[in-house]
């Protein structure tokens, strides 16, 4: 049995950043080369495997890899592009072996693009086929269960609740490694965590709790640690869930307006909109949650605009105001802190 399904619940819960490495820019997270340059699977593993020593250099335990890893593999009118991904398949499976001996959890998480439910047959199909790439490509990793591929229900197509069971209607038509794979997130605007628990009552699809689009949408009767503690509940035995955090942005937004009196551009305030992410986590926000949701076993993403510098600043932040919620996630010096 691999190591992820041997987790056991007292095992420091993981904090984790998306993509791009903000303290170190020399660290790309994918080969961005235009496809005249030919640019490969094989490039984005060696700047992953650099990644993956910064991570276990700075204890860092779980990071979202970029979804443009293989870049053109699947891409309908670049065929020259679509072998990338097994001709890779002994770098994969050695970068695999590395995030695993020094235990950082990997992920994806596809961009909107990626819809399951639907109603047009074209966008569907390419869907599916980046979502079995990305299945693929954590295969041949040698990846456990921990390692998903994260995505959203979707539009609401003028009705959401027949949007809603297109979804579940398209599960059983996914390829095997998709469906063991793919993981299900409450959005902030159309999808709340009571429909993505209606969804996996009907496929069986492990949830990804977010908690700010938890608090952008959610049902009026609902409550938010018996929401989480609910989707929690739908990750398979043996396989750690994971959960977004992310915080509001909170400051004025300065919006680019036409003058009515010059016809000329100019800067005008306007408030924030909550669905955006912060830069950091707000950390008593965080405490707070954690404290609420003590007993419960998770890793955590983090979702700040300042990503890796979020992460570290949130676990000095840690340390200092919280050392028993620090200590859940073994953040060095947070003993000391409570001495």
């Amino acid at each position: 049995m691999d190591r992820c399904t041997l987790m056991h619940a007292h095992d420091p819960q993981r904090l984790g950043f998306p993509v791009k490495v903000l303290a170190r820019p020399d660290l790309k997270s994918n080969d961005s080369r235009r496809w005249k340059n030919a640019p490969h699977l094989k490039v984005s593993l060696e700047y992953l495997d650099a990644i993956l020593d910064h991570c276990a250099a700075r204890g860092i335990r779980m990071y979202r890899m970029s979804s443009d890893l293989a870049p053109y593999a699947t891409h309908p009118d670049m065929p020259q592009f679509h072998g990338m991904v097994e001709d890779s398949a002994g770098e994969l499976a050695a970068i695999g072996a590395k995030a695993e001996r020094l235990d950082v959890r990997l992920s994806f998480h596809p961009p909107q693009f990626i819809l399951l439910n639907t109603p047009d047959e074209a966008v569907l199909e390419k869907s599916v086929n980046d979502l079995a790439s990305s299945a693929r490509i954590l295969d041949l990793m040698g990846l456990g269960p921990e390692a998903v591929i994260v995505i959203h229900v979707g539009g609401t197509y003028g009705d959401r609740e027949a949007s809603r069971a297109r979804w579940a209607a398209t599960w059983d038509r996914l390829p095997e490694p998709v469906r063991r794979r793919l993981v299900l997130e409450n959005d902030d605007i159309r999808f709340s965590a009571t429909d993505t628990l209606w969804i996996h009552e009907r496929t069986g699809v492990p949830l990804v709790f977010d908690h700010q689009h938890w608090w952008c949408l959610h049902e009026p009767e609902e409550e938010l640690v018996s929401a989480f503690a609910a989707c929690l509940a739908t990750w398979p035995d043996g396989v750690r869930p994971k959960m977004h955090f992310s915080s509001p942005r909170t400051e004025t937004r300065m919006l680019e307006r036409k003058d009515r009196k010059t016809g000329k551009p100019k800067l005008v305030p306007a408030p924030p909109i909550w669905t955006g992410h912060a830069d950091y986590v707000q950390p008593f926000e965080f405490i707070r949650f954690l404290r609420d949701a003590e007993g419960l076993v998770f890793d955590v993403m983090i979702e700040a605009k300042q990503k890796d510098l979020a992460l570290e600043r949130l676990r000095a932040d840690l340390a200092r105001y919280a050392p028993d919620v620090a200590a859940r996630f073994g953040v060095e010096g947070a003993s000391e802190a409570a001495e």
